[in-house]
């Protein structure tokens, strides 16, 4: 065997294992989901009952699916608002100051720390009772709700917990390396121009960080339709009334607690074309808004 030979031989036999995982727990599983999304299935009967678009025709005029649309899209209104506050945080950390190391490790502990101890400190914060949220309002002469039996309260009690977890994470950890790689001559010479803060941070800041904002917000779309399930398993059950399921929450729920798994795999497909559709919106107009240079 020639040495070329030998050579492509041993490169496929390094990139098998990984295209074999590939094939075995992506490609395959994401195929069998778009045949699925045409059959109705139990996981019980066989052999699955082919419907054609039933599932989607099904979906179209499902209201508890459309209601659970507009909870997901609710829940995502932290996304700017959590990006807006890592940008300011990576901007007070990215100074020399003392004692900025420890300030990086305890907003980050949220990031690390188990999603399950998170949401069941945050139920305790939340309990109307003698919870820490209606306790710092009621110091401040306001009588504070019901937060997660609440169809009105409990989408955004959710929502202030997300931010608080996310604000301190990987974004601020992608804006602080955004941050570093800035040529300080800019500021330098902003300032000796005589711009004040906030004109350098709108004019030299934000232009430069535009790339990261961009991915941050593309990744923080993509979570927030996919996301919402843990939290609202943990914390509301979906609840009071379905205000806080979403729509990740009812594929789980008609998958594996109504096991209608052909009509869960047709959400499955519609949520994937929104993303999609969603990105390349997000991409056709980063066009002009980001700067790479």
């Amino acid at each position: 065997m020639k040495a070329r030979s030998r050579e492509a031989l041993a490169g496929y036999g390094f990139i098998l294992p990984n295209f074999a995982g590939f094939m075995a727990f992506t490609l395959l599983p994401v195929v069998a989901s778009l045949l699925l999304s045409f059959y109705q299935w139990d996981l019980l009967s066989w052999p699955p009952k082919f419907v054609g678009l039933g599932n989607y025709a099904d979906l179209v005029r499902d209201e508890h699916f459309w209601q659970y649309c507009w909870n997901t899209v609710f829940m995502m209104i932290g996304i700017p608002i959590s990006m807006f506050g890592s940008l300011l945080l990576a901007v007070v950390m990215n100074q020399k100051l003392p004692g900025m190391t420890f300030l990086k490790t305890v907003y980050f502990l949220p990031s690390i720390t188990s999603g399950i101890a998170i949401y069941v400190l945050w139920a305790w914060i939340y309990n109307p009772e003698f919870g820490l949220m209606n306790w710092l309002l009621a110091q401040c002469g306001v009588e504070g709700p019901r937060w997660l039996e609440s169809t009105t309260w409990s989408k955004p009690a959710l929502v202030i917990m997300g931010i608080w977890g996310s604000m301190g994470g990987i974004d601020l950890v992608l804006y602080l390396a955004a941050l570093q790689g800035i040529d300080p001559q800019l500021y330098e010479a902003a300032e000796m121009d005589g711009a004040g803060a906030w004109h350098r941070f709108w004019k030299i800041t934000w232009p430069m960080v535009s790339p990261t904002t961009f991915f941050i917000l593309i990744m923080g779309i993509i979570g927030g339709f996919q996301g919402g399930f843990d939290s609202a398993y943990i914390m509301t059950h979906g609840g009071p009334a379905g205000s806080t399921t979403t729509v990740s929450y009812y594929i789980y729920n008609n998958a594996y607690e109504w096991l209608h798994m052909g009509y869960a795999a047709a959400i499955a497909w519609f949520l994937f074309l929104v993303i999609l559709i969603v990105t390349l919106i997000n991409w056709f107009f980063s066009q002009r808004l980001v700067h790479y240079e």
